[in-house]
C-alpha cells in the first residue's frame, strides 16, 4: 500500500469545540448551559476556528518537507515545449521585383505569436508544382489517335512516345495528406516547380530573374524550399530505425540546350533541416548567376518551342497567363534509378521554420547584493537554454558573459571556471554560486539577459491558416523591409505541450530513481515510454523475447515495445502508430537500453472481426436507438485503448474473443429482452470475404496470438430470432455498420516504369481546347 503522509494533528473545528465545551465544568462550573448563540459559546467557537487554522498550517509541514526533498534531488520540472511548423512568406504586391533578406526571429502574429528560426530571403516569385502524369488505360484508348499523330510529328518510331498530361501538385499551395509519390505517379520520376513572376510583363520577368541570380550582400543568393515528406503508417511489425536518406538532387533550368537536350544546373544544398527528406524541414538552395537562369521556349508555334515539353524538357504549360510569367524551373528527382518511392505531402518556396517562442534582449533582471546562492527571476518561464545569454557587469570591463552550468557543484571559484550560473528553464530563474562552487557577482553589480527565447504550450497547436501577418521584421542591415509581406500557413503547427505540473513531477521523479533513466526491466520500458517528452501514447505493451518479424516468442535478448497512439473516438480504424511516433520512441529507448538487448518498437497486429446478432427488445424502448446502443457497447468492449476490455485497460493482448462473452455485453444494454443468436466472423489474413467462425463444441471464439488484438470492422444487429450467417459489405439497415480500414492491409500502389529512357520519349498530349 502507498505510504500515507501523516497529519501532525488530526483534530478539526468540531473536535476543538467539543473539547472546549467538555472543559467547562472543570473551569467554570457555574456556566451550565453553553448553548449555540450564547456569547461565551461564540468566543469558544472563535478560538476553535483560530486553532483549526493553525493546525492546518502545521499539517503542511510534512508536505513542505516532501517537496523540499524532491527539490534536493536536483530534478527540475519540465518546461513547456513550443509548437513548431513551416510557413511561407510572400511579397504582398505585384510591383516589387527586389528580394528582402530578413534576420532570424521575425515575429509572426496570430492568436499565439510565433517567430522564425532562421534567416530567410523572400524572393518576388510564387511557385506552382507540376508533374508529368502518364495516361491511364482509359485515356490511352481515348487519345490513341492523338498519340499516333504525335509520333509522326516528332518523327518517333512506333511505341517510342510516352504521352503525359501536365498536372499540378498541391493545388493552391495546400498539402496532400495522403502524399504524392514522385517516383510512382510521374512519367519521369521528377517534381517540377515553376517559379513565376508577379506580372505578365517581360520586363518584370527579366528583373525577377536578375533578382534570383544576385545577392546584394555578396555570395550566392539562397532560396528557401520547404518540404514535408509523407508520414505513412508503419507496417504491423516493421523494423523501425532512422529512415534512410534517399539520394536526390535539385536542379534549375538554364533555358539553353546541349545537343538538343535541355541544360540544368545542380543546386548546392547549403542547409537542410529535413535531414535528407526524412522529416519536415527547409532546404536552402544556392542559386547560380542570372546568366545561368532561364526557361526553354514554351510556344510550339515557334521553331525554338517546337519540342516544348518533350523528352527531358520541363512539362509544357498551355496556359498563357502562367507560361508567360515563367522565370525558371526547379526540378527535384532521386539520383538512384532503383529508388522505389519518394512521397511528399507539401513543397513550397520562401519557406521558413517557426516556433512558439518570443525573443527578449538587453533586459536587466537585478543587482547583486554579494550574498551566496543568489537567485534571480528571468523575464519569462520555459526558457530555451540553448539561446540564453547572461551578462554580469564587471569593474572596468563592462558587461561580461557568464556561462550556464548544469550543477554548481561542478564549478570552481577561479575566474575561468567560476563565472557560471545554474538555470532553471521551467521556473525561469538563474542561481549563482557561493564563492566555493561558482563565483558570486560583485556587490552592486547588475545582471542582465543579453538574449533569451521563451514560450511554449498547447495553445500553439494551431490549424492551417491561423497565421497570416508579419508583426515585426528587420533586414540584415537592421532596417525594416520596404515591401509588404504576408504569411501563408499551409500546415498546422504542432508539438506544443504545457509545462509539467507539480503533481505530474511527483509521479515522474520517483520513477526516475527507480529506473535511473535506464531500461532494464519491463516496468522500466513502460515508464520510460510514458514519460518520454513531446509524445502522447494511449497504450504501451512490453513483449519480452518476442521477435516481431518472425512472429516468434522465446528469443533470448530481444524485447519488443508495442505502442498505440491516443485516439478519442472508438470508431474504427483502431489506433495505429505512424512511423514518426515509432521512430521517436525507438530513438528515446535506444540510448537507454542495455548494449546486448535487441530492441524493437512496433505497432499492433490487428485481426479483423465481424459480428451479427439477433435480439428481442422490451416494450417501451425504441428499436433504432437500442440497436445503435448494441453496436456502441460491442465497440467499447472490444476497443484496444483504456476503457475497453473487461478491466477497462483495453482488450488484453492475445485474449480470445468469445461469442458467449459478447452475448453478456449485449444483454446488459438497456432495452434488450433476449439475445437470440450471435455469430462471429473472421477474414483470412485480413483479406477476402467474411467467414463464419464455427462453434467448437458450444462456444465460438476468435483465437488470437499473444501479440494480436481484435479489430471490430463490421456489426449487423437485427430484431428477430435469427442472426445473419453472412456479412455483406453493402449491408445496411438499423443498427448495421460495415467499415474498412483505409490502407491497413492494402498493398502499396504499384506502377510501371514509364520514365524517359533510350526507348521512350515524353510527349505532352495536345489539349482538346487551346
Amino acid at each position: 500500500m502507498p505510504i500515507p503522509i501523516p497529519s501532525l494533528d488530526d483534530r478539526n473545528f468540531e473536535d476543538l469545540v467539543e473539547e472546549l465545551i467538555a472543559r467547562i465544568p472543570a473551569h467554570t462550573p457555574e456556566w451550565t448551559n453553553p448553548r449555540s448563540g450564547d456569547p461565551g459559546r461564540t468566543l469558544l467557537e472563535l478560538f476553535a476556528w483560530l486553532g483549526d487554522t493553525l493546525l492546518y498550517r502545521a499539517n503542511l509541514i510534512p508536505e513542505r518537507q516532501r517537496l523540499a526533498f524532491l527539490r534536493l534531488l536536483g530534478v527540475p520540472l519540465r518546461p513547456a515545449v513550443p509548437a513548431q511548423g513551416i510557413v511561407s512568406l510572400a511579397i504582398n504586391d505585384t510591383i516589387t521585383t527586389a528580394s528582402s533578406t530578413l534576420q532570424p526571429y521575425v515575429t509572426i502574429k496570430g492568436s499565439v505569436n510565433f517567430e522564425t528560426r532562421s534567416e530567410i530571403t523572400v524572393f518576388p516569385v510564387t511557385a506552382i508544382a507540376y508533374h508529368k502524369a502518364p495516361l491511364t488505360h482509359a485515356e490511352q484508348a481515348k487519345y490513341a489517335n492523338v498519340v499516333t499523330g504525335l509520333q509522326q510529328i516528332y518523327q518517333l518510331p512506333p511505341g517510342a512516345a510516352a504521352p503525359y498530361f501536365t498536372k499540378p501538385v498541391f493545388a493552391n499551395g495546400q498539402p496532400d495528406i495522403a502524399g504524392f509519390d514522385i517516383v510512382q505517379k510521374t512519367l519521369d520520376h521528377s517534381l517540377w516547380v515553376a517559379l513565376l513572376a508577379p506580372k505578365l510583363e517581360s520586363d518584370v520577368v527579366r528583373q525577377v530573374r536578375e533578382t534570383l541570380g544576385t545577392n546584394p550582400t555578396g555570395g550566392q543568393p539562397l532560396l528557401n524550399v520547404g518540404v514535408v515528406p509523407t508520414i505513412a503508417f508503419a507496417d504491423e511489425f516493421e523494423e523501425i530505425r532512422s529512415r534512410i536518406q534517399i539520394p536526390f538532387v535539385w536542379e534549375i533550368s538554364t533555358g539553353r540546350t546541349i545537343a538538343g537536350n535541355p541544360q540544368y544546373i545542380p543546386l548546392r544544398v547549403v542547409a537542410d533541416s529535413s535531414a535528407g527528406l526524412t522529416r519536415q524541414g527547409v532546404m536552402r538552395l544556392a542559386l547560380p548567376a542570372t546568366s545561368q537562369i532561364g526557361v526553354p521556349s514554351n510556344d510550339v508555334r515557334t521553331s525554338e518551342g517546337l519540342m516544348a515539353g518533350t523528352g527531358d524538357s520541363p512539362p509544357r504549360i498551355d496556359t498563357p497567363q502562367i507560361a508567360n510569367r515563367l522565370v525558371a524551373w526547379l526540378r527535384l528527382r532521386p539520383t538512384r534509378l532503383d529508388t522505389l518511392s519518394l512521397s511528399l505531402s507539401w513543397v513550397g518556396i520562401n519557406a521558413v521554420e517557426i516556433d512558439q517562442r518570443q525573443t527578449l534582449t538587453a533586459r536587466v533582471i537585478g543587482t547583486s547584493d554579494g550574498s551566496a546562492d543568489q537567485v534571480f527571476a528571468l523575464p519569462d518561464t520555459s526558457v530555451e537554454l540553448a539561446t540564453l545569454q547572461i551578462e554580469v557587469e564587471e569593474p572596468d570591463q563592462g558587461w561580461q558573459p557568464w556561462s550556464a552550468i548544469e550543477d554548481l557543484a561542478l564549478a570552481g571559484r577561479e575566474i575561468t571556471n567560476g563565472s557560471v550560473y545554474q538555470p532553471d528553464s521551467e521556473a525561469g530563474t538563474i542561481r549563482f554560486g557561493d564563492s566555493l562552487r561558482g563565483r558570486i557577482p560583485g556587490t552592486g553589480r547588475r545582471i542582465r539577459v543579453a538574449f533569451m527565447r521563451s514560450g511554449g504550450g498547447t495553445s500553439g497547436n494551431l490549424p492551417p491558416g491561423h497565421l497570416t501577418e508579419v508583426a515585426t521584421a528587420k533586414l540584415l542591415d537592421g532596417k525594416p523591409p520596404t515591401a509588404k509581406l504576408k504569411v501563408v500557413q499551409p500546415l498546422a503547427t504542432d508539438g506544443g505541450s504545457d509545462a509539467e505540473t507539480l503533481t505530474e513531477a511527483e509521479r515522474r521523479i520517483p520513477d526516475l530513481f527507480r529506473h535511473r533513466d535506464r531500461a532494464v526491466t519491463e516496468d522500466d520500458y513502460r515508464r520510460l515510454v510514458a514519460t518520454a517528452p513531446g509524445i502522447r501514447v494511449g497504450r504501451v505493451e512490453i513483449l519480452p523475447r518476442f521477435k516481431p518479424q518472425q512472429r516468434r516468442m522465446g528469443v533470448p535478448g530481444v524485447i519488443s515495445v508495442m505502442v498505440l497512439p491516443q485516439q478519442g473516438s472508438t470508431e474504427p480504424p483502431n489506433p495505429r502508430p505512424d512511423r514518426l511516433l515509432l521512430e521517436t520512441i525507438h530513438a528515446y529507448l535506444d540510448s537507454r537500453r542495455p548494449l546486448a538487448t535487441e530492441l524493437y518498437v512496433i505497432g499492433c497486429d490487428y485481426q479483423p472481426l465481424g459480428i451479427s446478432v439477433a435480439v428481442q427488445i422490451q416494450d417501451g424502448f425504441g428499436q433504432d436507438s437500442v440497436l445503435v446502443d448494441v453496436r456502441e457497447a460491442l465497440r467499447r468492449f472490444l476497443w484496444s485503448l483504456p476503457s475497453g476490455g473487461s478491466q477497462g485497460k483495453g482488450w488484453q493482448l492475445g485474449r480470445a474473443v468469445s461469442d458467449r462473452e459478447l452475448e453478456v455485453i449485449v444483454a446488459r444494454v438497456p432495452g434488450i429482452s433476449t439475445v437470440e443468436e450471435l455469430y462471429l466472423f473472421r477474414k483470412q489474413q485480413g483479406h477476402g470475404d467474411w467467414q463464419l467462425i464455427k462453434a467448437n463444441g458450444k462456444v465460438a471464439s476468435l483465437t488470437l496470438a499473444p501479440w494480436q488484438l481484435p479489430e471490430l470492422l463490421a456489426v449487423v444487429a437485427v430484431v428477430g430470432s435469427a442472426a445473419p450467417k453472412t456479412l455483406v459489405p453493402s449491408s445496411t439497415g438499423n443498427g448495421t455498420w460495415n467499415g474498412t480500414v483505409p490502407g491497413a492491409n492494402d498493398a502499396g500502389a504499384g506502377g510501371s516504369d514509364n520514365g524517359t529512357g533510350t526507348t521512350s520519349v515524353a510527349v505532352p498530349v495536345v489539349p482538346e481546347v487551346c
